[in-house]
């Protein structure tokens, strides 16, 4: 059977060759990618590593590949929000999945892992701000996954409908969907950590229950939020990003796995007093257990 070329338009490339958005060649990464949302923190974690051998930016997207105890990693930053994860993710799987001179999916399929550490608020009173949390599983608002086909595989329909039943979810919004972490990942590097349901929130403001001067659509949905519990499990907090990277990651064929640091406790009013020095600590953590 012939094999599906894919066209200029649908895989944008470089005249160097890369990849369009994140300007990266398939040499420039590891199969160990480790996703932070800010720019900057790229910077963070590479001070960390023994060796820096590749590093590239283009608009929000930073990349730097090296050595930590002796293995391949690499930082990407995404930016902020599932829109830019489904930029990153489909262009990193194409590095190391589709044959970019030929322009045909390669017949060796390469799994990826990815491990996201960014900053989150808690939902519940218990998780303290500075704490890391595990996203078991991904809730998402945002409505990324629903455009591709395969999304009912990927999620978890039984706690889809026990969702949408118990927060009356309305109508107006578009159906919501939960992806599991890859079990051997969270294994691996999570087993301690606080976990449960995180929240990917297609915006910081109202999808996130915030009320500056424009009224959320349903004022009392945090607290609804906080008491929906399914298999024990229960929802821990919001971020924007993990839903899709769960979703792609599942669709595609890679592990994924996303732990955020608290650094504000929605319920305590509390916010962190030097996140920074705390998502260090998380970060070389990941990088250890990652490479351990």
């Amino acid at each position: 059977m012939d094999k599906r070329f894919i066209p200029d338009s649908e895989l944008v490339l470089r005249d160097d060759g890369s990849v369009y958005h994140l300007n990266l060649k398939p040499e420039d990464i590891s199969d160990t990618i480790i996703l932070v949302g800010d720019p900057d923190r790229v910077q963070l974690v590479g001070t960390l590593l023994d060796e820096i051998q590749v590093e590239k930016h283009n608009r929000e997207f930073h990349t730097i590949t090296g050595l930590y105890n002796g293995k391949r990693i690499t930082v990407q930053s995404t930016g902020i929000g599932t829109d830019n994860i489904d930029i990153v993710i489909n262009e990193l799987d194409a590095l190391v999945n589709i044959d970019l001179k030929e322009r045909v999916i390669k017949d060796k399929h390469t799994s990826l892992t990815f491990v996201r550490v960014g900053t989150t608020g808690s939902l519940q009173p218990e998780i303290p701000v500075d704490a890391p949390v595990a996203a078991k599983v991904s809730l998402g608002f945002d409505n990324l996954l629903n455009y591709y086909a395969g999304r009912n595989e990927a999620s978890d329909a039984d706690m889809e409908e026990a969702f949408i039943k118990f927060i009356s979810w309305s109508p107006l919004l578009h159906r919501p969907y939960f992806v599991h972490a890859d079990q051997q990942l969270f294994d691996k590097v999570a087993h301690d950590m606080f976990y449960g349901i995180t929240i990917a929130a297609p915006g910081f403001y109202g999808p996130q229950g915030r009320y500056l001067r424009l009224e959320p659509m349903d004022p009392h949905l945090n607290e609804k939020l906080q008491k929906f519990e399914y298999n024990g499990l229960r929802i821990t907090n919001y971020e924007m990003e993990s839903s899709a990277l769960y979703g792609l990651s599942k669709l595609l064929g890679h592990k994924a796995l996303a732990l955020c640091n608290v650094i504000a406790n929605r319920f305590r009013g509390e916010f962190s007093a030097d996140y920074h020095a705390a998502i260090k600590k998380t970060i070389k953590t990941v990088l250890d257990r990652l490479t351990a």
